[in-house]
């Protein structure tokens, strides 16, 4: 029989947060989640291309994404590459309470695929920026593409919701990439 206050099933009290030291936490509490460095070079580089009058952190959309057209039916999501564990940078996960910040990330993951989503479902052009397609060789080609996609969405017309990974390779360059990097590590 459960004890009193607690369904059936549940477990008793609330689930233990990692333990973690004062100075870990004031670090992750100053870590930012809106107006990052990256998210804000791709609005100037959107008002730059003369793409302004978009919405930030639209709170109608799901998942609130970073840059929002509404108008056109277009949302974008500037992710950084630790907390959203890039494909390309395959970050490191953290030396101590490794279980713990495997399962963050992975609900990270699962939160961005789930949002995207249901905006793509909903008929959304859904753009997500990588921190590391930001970078000073990529930062040109990257803002192009999206310019593009955000000029192609207002030009209406019945389109079908997708994601788009913003100056993402091929699938078989990825997947290529990735087995010579496997490679140099074994071999080291």
């Amino acid at each position: 029989m459960p004890s009193e206050g607690t369904a059936e099933g549940q477990a008793e009290g609330p689930v233990p947060a990692p333990v973690v030291s004062l100075a870990t936490r004031h670090v992750m509490q100053a870590n930012r989640s809106v107006d990052t460095k990256p998210e804000l070079r791709v609005r100037q580089a959107l008002r730059e291309r003369g793409l302004p009058g978009y919405r930030l952190h639209w709170k109608k959309a799901p998942g609130r994404p970073d840059v929002c057209y509404p108008g056109r039916r277009l949302a974008i999501f500037v992710n950084g590459c630790y907390w959203h564990h890039c494909a390309w940078c395959q970050m490191a996960l953290p030396k101590s309470n490794v279980e713990f910040w495997r399962q963050k990330f992975a609900r990270n993951r699962a939160r961005d695929v789930r949002d995207a989503n249901r905006l793509a479902s909903a008929g959304w052009t859904v753009l997500v920026v990588w921190e590391c397609r930001l970078a000073k060789g990529r930062f040109g080609p990257t803002m192009d593409e999206v310019a593009l996609e955000v000029r192609r969405a207002g030009e209406g017309g019945p389109r079908a919701g997708r994601v788009v990974e913003v100056g993402s390779p091929a699938p078989w360059r990825l997947a290529r990439a990735r087995a010579r990097i496997r490679r140099l590590r074994r071999s080291r």
